[in-house]
This record gives C-alpha cells, structure tokens and sequence, in this order.
C-alpha cells in the first residue's frame, strides 16, 4: 500500500511540474519576441566612400535617360568656368540677393538639375548640397569689372582617355575627392560633361573599380602665405 502511494505521489508531482512548465512555456510563446538592442559604437565616417552611393537611388534612371546630344556640355566649356582645374565652377548667370543661397535659390536647380530653358541648359548638379552656403565658394562671372590679368600659373587639365593604369583597366581618378566624393552628381546624368559621361551609373560603387590617382592626393602641400609686406 505504501509503495503505491509512492508511486501516485512520484506521479503527482510530475504531472505537477509538467503543467506549470507547459503553463509557463504557453504563456510566454503568447508575447512578442524581443531581441535586446546593444549600443554600439559607431566608427568614424569616411566621406569619400559613403558619398559615393549618396545618388544611387537615381542611377537606374540615369541610365534609361536618352543622350541630348544638343544641350550636352563639353570639357572645354566645363573648364572655362573655372579659374583652374579643380577650382569651383563660377555662376554663369545673374543671382537674385533677395532670395539668398541653398535651398531657397541654387539648389532649387542644383541639386537634381534638369532642363531650364531660361539658359536653354540643363543645370549641373552639385556633389555637395548639404553646403548651402554656395557664394562662399562659387561667385558670379563678372570679369571685366572684378580680375585683372596676372601671371597666375593655371595647372593644366587632366588628360581624357590616357589614365588607365593598363590598357582596357578602368581610368583612375584624376582629381582630389574632398568635395567631389559624389561621382554621379557629375558623371551621369543629362547635365554630365560629354568626355566624361559614365556609361553604367547603374554600378553604383564607383570606386570599387576607379581608384585615385595617387600623386593627385600625396603631393598636395599645406600652402602658407608669406606676409613681407608687399601685396
């Protein structure tokens, strides 16, 4: 009698455990899952790389855009407009003071582009429109009233089609990246310079392939200006 006894209380307990642990299981399968979120710390932004994907969302639509050979711009014109290669373009048309800078006026035309028919052009698009203060840097033509001649050196422009580090290789970049870390803002695109037009913005990661120029990025100085008194 007593082992029976045993036994039904052995058996009670069990059966006891058993339930509490289905009860328990049941009722948490019932909430949410949740997944503990750890702060990690962020490393440091490397601008020249994540720029480059900063207008991908547009390079399928660069891509299937037809080419206006009538309104394209040409490296002549592109360097024209700048006081040397690698200088920031100047502003070929009048500017309205009173409506100011960035979003309120350049980036209305800036920072897509497209066609304007005021100046029968499409309009460049900036590689850096979080800078909103556009003047700082890019001032209106007004040559024959602001520059004098000087004997100024102006560097010469980077050669077309004769950068490849081997033939059929892609072309590495011939310029500085601070700034123009946004290939496509100048590469691709109806405003794109005809001699430089991307032909497969799709890709997206640039420089997965295009690499800098080298001597481009190591040879650049600090300049100091050296104050003798003379102007």
């Amino acid at each position: 009698m007593k082992k029976r006894v045993g036994i039904l209380l052995i058996f009670a307990i069990l059966f006891t455990a058993f339930l509490a642990n289905w009860t328990y299981s049941y009722y948490q399968g019932l909430e949410e899952a949740y997944i503990p979120i750890n702060e990690v710390e962020k490393g440091p932004v490397i601008p020249s790389e994540i720029k480059v994907f900063e207008r991908s969302d547009k390079a399928l639509d660069y891509a299937r855009i037809p080419i206006d050979e009538q309104h394209r711009r040409t490296i002549a014109t592109y360097y024209d407009n700048r006081a040397y290669p690698g200088a920031p373009p100047s502003i070929p048309h009048p500017v309205s003071e009173k409506m100011g800078i960035g979003g309120n006026n350049c980036l209305q035309c800036h920072e897509n582009g497209g066609f304007v028919e005021k100046f029968n052009a499409y309009a460049p698009v900036t590689p850096h429109p979080e800078m909103i203060n556009c003047k700082q840097c890019h001032i209106e033509q007004q040559v024959q009233r602001t520059f004098v001649a000087t004997d100024f050196y102006k560097k010469p422009a980077p050669e077309i089609g004769v950068n490849n580090a081997l033939p059929g290789s892609p072309p590495v970049i011939p310029h500085q990246l601070q700034m123009r870390e946004n290939c496509l803002a100048c590469h691709a695109g109806p405003s794109a310079v005809k001699e430089i037009w991307v032909s497969h913005p799709e890709r997206v990661n640039c420089r997965q392939c295009h690499v800098p120029k080298l001597h481009e990025i190591q040879n650049v100085k600090l300049f100091l200006r050296t104050n003798n008194g003379s102007r």
